[in-house]
């Protein structure tokens, strides 16, 4: 991981055209700002994690239907 310093007003150049630039510090809290061509996907993580998490939990609430209901199958059989 390469971590560098940045003071308002500074960028980060990624590659031929990504830039992000730091536009505001209030406090703790740090406003960017990132230039990137559309094909770029710019995603925050948090984001990322909590659909991931969803789906699993999604995915685990199928399986226990679906066992629930194949026990309710061999009852009736």
């Amino acid at each position: 991981m390469l971590v560098l310093t940045r003071k308002l007003g500074e960028a980060i150049l990624i590659g031929d055209n990504v830039k992000i630039s730091i536009l505001e510090i209030e406090g703790d809290k740090i406003r960017i700002g990132i230039d990137a061509p559309r094909e770029i996907k710019v995603m925050r993580e948090e984001l990322i994690t909590q659909t991931i998490d969803y789906n699993i939990e999604s995915l685990k609430s199928k399986n226990d239907i679906l066992e629930q209901f194949n026990q309710l199958k061999q009852k009736n059989n």
